[in-house]
């Protein structure tokens, strides 16, 4: 696969022993090598790699620096932060962590980056396969659309399980953005489905991981109209009535996955609510209790924007 002019592999081996220009150690916050990968790395490579590395700390979560590799066939490690002080990794800091990963190797004008499994370990705080997969995809395709020293991303995984997961997800993902929806920006919708107890929001089963308005991309061919109705039906099994434009939010910076441009509408929910295969839960928020929740996107400004409104 190739993304512009780097091309992106995702192999099954034991990363210490790969000869990339970069290896990338998900690390905690004092850059110590003592378990997990960073164990492996240190143990293959040796223990001067992280008396470098802790010289470096203490690390804020998502950041990243570099040392020498030691004895390893790589030249350089990149350290990113993917975990906070408590051992515990968010949506936010991993892709913090993966996008400055990236910065860092191609500060160092490197020609290629090996990434493990970003910010799946530590038991119950760690992330999904599926999830890490998508939100490293993303942070990578937002980074190639510049220049780049870099010419080769991989993804190393060690197990048949994860290396399966990662392999579907990735190339999957690539697939669907480069021959669908192409180069950007992307036209959304999202709309305020208001019923007499409050209006429904969904939980998103796929990063960015949180509640939100229901939504999508429209389709080629669609009206933005057509599109609303569409993802209505399809995510809240409603019906809407009295669909009407609310506004337009175009902000490069309101979706972290990319830049999308989304038109909001309001409209009354016909039918019974119930969530939809691509959505992880549903529920209707009282009026009064909207802005105490948390929001993906910018999706939190835009209930705020419509409450005003509607006074």
């Amino acid at each position: 696969m190739k993304i512009k002019n780097t091309t992106i592999n995702i192999i099954q081996d034991d990363i210490a022993r790969l000869a990339y220009d970069v290896i990338v150690n998900p690390a905690n916050v004092q850059l110590t090598m003592e378990a997990g990968l960073a164990g492996a790395l240190k143990k293959s490579g040796g223990e001067t790699i992280e008396r470098e590395a802790v010289l470096k700390a203490p690390l804020a979560p998502g950041h990243a620096v570099a040392t020498k590799a030691g004895q390893l066939k790589a030249k350089h490690i990149v350290h990113a932060v993917t975990v906070d002080e408590q051992a515990k990794t968010s949506e936010a800091i991993l892709r913090t962590a993966v996008a400055n990963a990236l910065r860092c190797a191609d500060g160092l004008s490197a020609g290629s980056l090996v990434f493990p499994a970003m910010g799946c370990g530590g038991g119950a705080s760690g992330f999904p396969s599926v999830g890490a997969a998508k939100i490293m995809t993303q942070e990578i395709m937002k980074f190639l659309r510049r220049p780049t020293s870099l010419n080769e991303i991989a993804f190393c995984l060690s197990d048949d399980a994860t290396f399966d997961v990662f392999n579907k997800t990735i190339r999957g993902y690539i697939q669907h953005i480069q021959e669908t929806l192409g180069a950007g920006p992307y036209v959304c919708v999202d709309m305020i489905i208001e019923l007499p107890q409050g209006i429904v929001l969904i939980e998103r089963s796929n990063p960015p991981y949180g509640w939100a308005l229901p939504g999508g991309f429209v389709d080629y061919g669609e009206s933005l109209e057509a599109a609303a109705r569409r993802e209505a039906k399809e995510e809240t099994n409603l019906e809407l009535e009295g669909l009407r434009q609310f506004h337009t939010y175009s902000d490069p910076g309101r979706d972290p996955r990319f830049h999308t441009i989304s038109t909001v509408f309001i409209a009354r929910g016909k039918g019974r609510p119930q969530s939809g295969d691509d959505a992880k839960g549903l529920k209707i928020a009282a009026y009064n209790d909207l802005l105490n929740g948390t929001y993906a996107f910018d999706h939190k400004e835009i209930i705020r924007e419509y409450l005003s409104h509607k006074k």
